[in-house]
């Protein structure tokens, strides 16, 4: 990082070392330190409000555009922005095998975060506000037709059930179809639903 991004100043007091299920304690939202065991147990902790949204990229982004995310990134209290990385056995799994698209061809996928704690809408709007100006001034730099959108970073922006043809190409691109057969042939009843659950195909 110092070598390709000295710009950041980052030292090793930046970062924090940890296993998988230490990692899943930080981004639950407990204190550092916490028992892996509090991940047993079922009472909600308070959690801050929040936005998020992703992107898939498919070609490298020029130094300019990276540039321009920063500018918009600063304008936030508290900007979280993840690059993951793709590529390797990841790419070598067609599209089709599992429902997850994403892979040959596929640079990295980002998500765009934002947390909160007050309770009032012109803070919530303010955030929302920024979280837009940040996903459309990205446009031009992600995956396109569609632009695709990542299951886990489950994002209300693009429609609910009403709207499944639309987030689902997003999500699974060709798989959607197929998920919707299964759906309809395991649960034809809809009874396992949410906001962007996958909705059963009715054949005339």
């Amino acid at each position: 990082m110092k070598q390709s991004f000295p710009e950041l100043g980052l030292t090793a007091g930046n970062c924090t070392e940890g296993s998988w299920a230490e990692s899943t304690l930080f981004f639950s939202g407990y204190k550092q330190g916490s028992p892996l065991e509090v991940l047993l147990d079922n009472t909600e902790i308070q959690r801050a409000k929040f936005k998020a949204k992703s992107d898939f990229v498919t070609e490298p982004i020029p130094e300019s555009g990276f540039e321009g995310m920063w500018e918009i990134a600063m304008e936030e209290d508290k900007p979280i922005v993840i690059l993951e990385p793709f590529g390797g056995r990841m790419s070598r799994i067609h599209e089709s095998y599992t429902p997850f698209p994403h892979r040959k061809g596929y640079l990295y996928n980002i998500q765009y975060l934002v947390k909160w704690e007050g309770d009032g809408v012109e803070e919530e709007q303010r955030h929302l506000k920024w979280m837009n100006k940040l996903y459309n001034y990205m446009e031009p730099y992600v995956s396109k037709s569609p632009r695709a959108a990542y299951l886990n970073y489950r994002d209300l922006d693009l429609g609910t059930n009403s709207e499944a043809s639309v987030w689902g190409a997003k999500y699974f691109k060709g798989n959607f179809k197929r998920l919707s057969e299964t759906k309809s042939k395991f649960d034809p009843g809809n009874f396992f639903r949410y906001e962007q659950s996958i909705p059963p195909l009715f054949h005339k």
